[in-house]
């Protein structure tokens, strides 16, 4: 990811001298936006050019959900479970999805194509229930609209 270190020098120009570690959160994120994940060798590579020791990366990886240590398929589908979308009928689109993809949340299908995640909250309680793939939010979910989502994804 060596590419990546114009945009960190830049970010790091901004900050006064010592304050390296407020980096990592930004330079995590793109280093995921590239690869998709961030791997063990990201890590150390952070590590070392940032000065921080690697728990603190680690720390700020386990912590915050949005980053994956593993590779995720190219449709990337969060459900929604929090009392909102509960309450909406995410349990029987979770279902679905299960179903349709034979698989369970936190797996990815054996082409690579869709990995199911569940999320606590999307922020989207007003139009609930939400999906969000790849990051695009598609609220007020129905059966119906799930699968024509699906369907042309696939």
């Amino acid at each position: 990811m060596k590419h990546l270190i114009p945009e960190c020098e830049a970010l790091k120009a901004r900050l006064p001298q010592g304050f390296e570690s407020t980096l990592v959160l930004p330079c995590l994120r793109r280093v995921q936006e590239e690869r998709g994940y961030v791997a063990d060798g990201d890590i150390d590579a952070l590590a070392q050019y940032l000065g921080v020791p690697r728990v603190q990366i680690e720390e700020v990886l386990s912590f915050y959900t949005q980053f994956r240590r593993q590779p995720i398929g190219r449709w990337h589908l969060q459900a929604c479970h929090n009392v909102s979308c509960s309450l909406r009928g995410a349990g029987s689109l979770l279902d679905r999805l299960r179903e349709r993809l034979g698989i369970e949340p936190g797996q990815t299908t054996p082409d690579g194509r869709f990995t199911l995640s569940t999320v606590e909250c999307l922020g989207s309680c007003g139009t609930a229930p939400v999906l969000v793939v790849n990051e695009v939010y598609h609220e007020s979910m129905t059966p119906e609209k799930l699968d024509a989502l699906l369907e042309g994804l696939e």
